[in-house]
């Protein structure tokens, strides 16, 4: 089947490393100082990069990506070069994708080619990525984080305030179970949210539900991009939606929320407010647009 991938423009890009952040993905990699696509399987096509790159580099095209085939992605990635085949092997392995990664090795040997040497780590941490992404260390939606040593812990059956009530006043929830027809987005405060952001934000329900109608879902794992377009489009068309509210983690996939929410608005024709919301991985509130 055809889908929506992105498409790099290498006699354009100067290697700048802007885009690597705002791939949702984590499938483009900085190497032998270009941008570059480093597995299919993570692009969903939605060009959060796009916006990044001050050359214009970047484009969506639309071409036959059938199930993913790790041998048809190999017989790509191996004219590239040992530092591509490398930096795929490694992005494989850091989303624990063991069965594809042996599958690419199994292509290498297959075809007489000679296994590289163990993989530097993928992303954030290859040593040709720009420092200030670096920081990040490694692919920041998916690295194990355990920060329960440094927190405060409230003696075991101790409340610390009285529990507050619910502002949750429709259902469903979750994008893939709305109805866009649904009477209560008429005239409505619309929040969508990623679902990581309710788990990582305290105050979750008074400062971001309180009056709103949330809609949820996760741009990485969910695999309903279309989908998703067609509803939130056909929500914005079908009711006078009064402002838009999009709040999202700050690791790079979070982003695809975002991007699919504008593209949607675009789509309906629809001049609706925009009010966008960035929550840190330590919970706290990044920024208010």
């Amino acid at each position: 089947m055809k889908r929506k991938i992105i498409r790099i423009d290498h006699d354009t890009c100067n290697g700048c490393g802007l885009c690597l952040p705002n791939c949702p993905e984590g499938a483009l990699q900085l190497i032998d100082g270009k941008a570059r696509l480093v597995s299919d399987l993570f692009c969903d096509g939605l060009g959060a990069c796009i916006g990044t790159c001050p050359l214009g580099a970047i484009h969506v095209e639309e071409r036959e990506a059938e199930a993913y085939d790790e041998s048809r992605v190999m017989a790509n990635i191996v004219p590239q070069g040992e530092n591509v085949i490398r930096a795929h092997l490694a992005h494989l392995a850091a989303h624990n994708e063991l069965q594809l990664l042996d599958e690419a090795r199994r292509y290498l040997s297959d075809h007489g080619i000679a296994q590289p040497a163990e993989p530097e780590p993928a992303g954030c941490l290859a040593k040709n990525v720009p420092a200030a992404i670096k920081e990040a260390g490694g692919c920041p939606g998916s690295r194990t984080m355990d920060r329960r040593a440094h927190e405060e812990q409230s003696p075991v059956g101790e409340k610390s305030v009285a529990p507050q009530p619910s502002e949750l006043r429709t259902w469903p929830l979750q994008l893939h179970l709305l109805n866009p027809q649904a009477s209560f987005f008429d005239n409505a405060d619309l929040l969508i949210a990623a679902d990581c952001v309710p788990f990582s934000y305290a105050s979750f329900h008074g400062d971001f539900i309180k009056g709103k109608v949330p809609i949820v879902f996760c741009p990485k794992l969910d695999h309903s991009n279309e989908q998703y377009l067609a509803k939130l489009t056909a929500i914005f068309q079908g009711h006078a939606v009064r402002s838009l509210h999009i709040v999202h983690m700050e690791v790079p996939c979070c982003s695809g929320t975002v991007v699919l929410a504008r593209q949607a608005l675009a789509a309906s024709g629809k001049n609706i407010p925009v009010h966008e919301y960035t929550i840190s991985l330590q919970g706290r509130l990044l920024e208010n647009k």
